[in-house]
C-alpha cells in the first residue's frame, strides 16, 4: 500500500471518529467524485498529509476531557497504560509445584503447613488492620529478614503471603527485596523484569506497571527488577522510603510482604527496617547462634513489632490438634 493511500485509509477512519477534516485549496484531502467531470481526483502527497494530521489533531482535542491541558499527551498514554495493565494475563504459579516443596496452597487449607502459618500471621494480620489496640504506624507494611543467609526467610515471606492471601477480607502484595539473590523466578516462575529496581531508577514507571497478578486471589507480586550495579544504594535511597510510604498508605486493606536481605549480611535491610510497621525474623533451628540473632537484632531501629519465626525444626506440634480434629470428624 503507497503512502497516499495509507493517509487516504487513515483520514476515513478519521472522519467515522467524527474528526474534522480540511481540505487544501485545489487539492482534495482524500479521493473525491469531480461535480463536472465525475472523474477522480489523486491526492498529492502534501494535501494528504495535511490532511491527516488535522484530522488527527482535531480529534485529540475533541477527546480532551473539560479543564485538562490540550497540549499534553500525559492523560491519553496513562488511559492506554490502565488498559494494558487489565489486559495482562495473570501470573500462572505451580500450586502442585508449592505444595511439592511443602508450602502453603490455598487448594490444601488443612494441611500441616497452612496450619503453623495460620499461627504466624494472626498477631501480623492483627496489628496491620489495627485491631490489637494501639494504631502502629506502617502497620501493613511486613519486612521479613533474617540474621544470615540461607535461614529461610525466602520460604517464609512467600508462605506468609500465601497465607495472608487466604483471608476474607485481606489482600497482599509479595515484594522481592533481595535484588542481590532475587528467588522468586525459581520459586514462583515469575520473571524479573520489569520490578523493583526498574521502578526505583526508570521515571516513566508507575507502581502499577510492575505489579504481576496472580491465579491466586488476593496475591499481587512486584520481582526484584533488572539488575543494577548501584542495587544496595537504590534499597537505601530516598526514592525508596518514598515508594514504600506510597505502598503503605495507597490501599489501607493490602499487606506488604517485604522479602529484604539479611541484616548482617548487607547494609541495606537495616535501612529498609526503619520504614516497616512489623518485622518478622527468621532464625534456623540448631543453626544460627543466639550471639549472632542478639547482633541481628541490634541493627533494628525504630520498629517496635519484632516477631520471631523458628524455621527448619524438626519437630512441631501446631497442627497436631487440627490433624486430630479432621480424623475425629470421619468417625462415624
Amino acid at each position: 500500500m503507497s503512502l497516499i493511500e495509507q493517509a487516504a485509509k487513515r483520514l476515513e477512519e478519521l472522519r467515522r471518529a467524527g474528526a474534522e477534516i480540511e481540505d487544501a485549496p485545489g487539492n482534495s484531502a482524500a479521493p473525491s467524485q469531480d461535480a463536472t467531470s465525475g472523474a477522480d481526483e489523486v491526492p498529492t502527497p502534501e494535501a494528504a498529509m495535511r490532511g491527516l494530521a488535522a484530522g488527527a489533531a482535531n480529534l485529540s482535542t475533541r477527546e480532551a476531557p473539560r479543564g485538562e491541558d490540550r497540549d499534553s499527551k500525559a492523560p491519553r498514554v496513562a488511559s492506554a497504560r490502565s488498559e494494558a495493565r487489565l489486559n495482562r494475563l495473570p501470573l500462572e504459579i505451580d500450586l502442585e509445584r508449592l505444595k511439592a516443596l511443602g508450602m502453603v496452597t490455598p487448594d490444601a487449607p488443612r494441611s500441616q503447613i497452612a496450619d503453623e502459618f495460620r499461627v504466624i500471621k494472626r498477631p501480623i494480620v492483627r496489628n496491620a488492620s489495627s485491631r490489637s489496640g494501639a494504631r502502629i504506624k506502617n502497620g501493613n507494611l511486613v519486612m521479613v529478614t533474617s540474621a544470615l543467609p540461607g535461614e529461610g526467610k525466602t520460604f517464609t515471606a512467600i508462605n506468609l503471603a500465601l497465607s495472608i492471601a487466604m483471608e476474607l477480607d485481606t489482600t497482599v502484595l509479595l515484594v522481592d527485596g533481595d535484588v542481590a539473590h532475587p528467588d522468586f523466578p525459581k520459586r514462583l516462575g515469575v520473571t524479573n523484569s520489569p520490578g523493583l529496581l526498574d521502578l526505583l531508577t526508570q521515571d516513566d514507571l508507575e507502581v502499577g506497571d510492575v505489579m504481576v497478578r496472580t491465579n491466586i486471589e488476593n496475591l499481587t507480586l512486584i520481582p526484584a527488577g533488572s539488575r543494577h550495579r548501584r542495587a544496595t544504594e537504590l534499597l537505601a535511597s530516598e526514592q525508596m522510603a518514598i515508594l514504600l510510604r506510597e505502598l503503605a498508605l495507597r490501599y489501607p486493606d493490602r499487606i506488604v510482604v517485604f522479602d529484604s536481605p539479611p541484616l548482617l549480611a548487607t547494609t541495606e535491610a537495616r535501612v529498609l527496617a526503619t520504614h516497616m510497621g512489623q518485622i518478622v525474623m527468621v532464625v534456623a533451628a540448631d543453626s544460627t547462634r543466639q550471639q549472632v540473632v542478639n547482633l541481628a537484632l541490634s541493627t533494628i531501629e525504630n520498629c517496635d513489632v519484632v516477631l520471631m519465626v523458628l524455621n527448619k525444626a524438626d519437630k512441631t506440634d501446631v497442627g497436631a490438634y487440627y490433624g486430630y480434629y479432621g480424623d475425629d470428624a470421619k468417625t462415624p
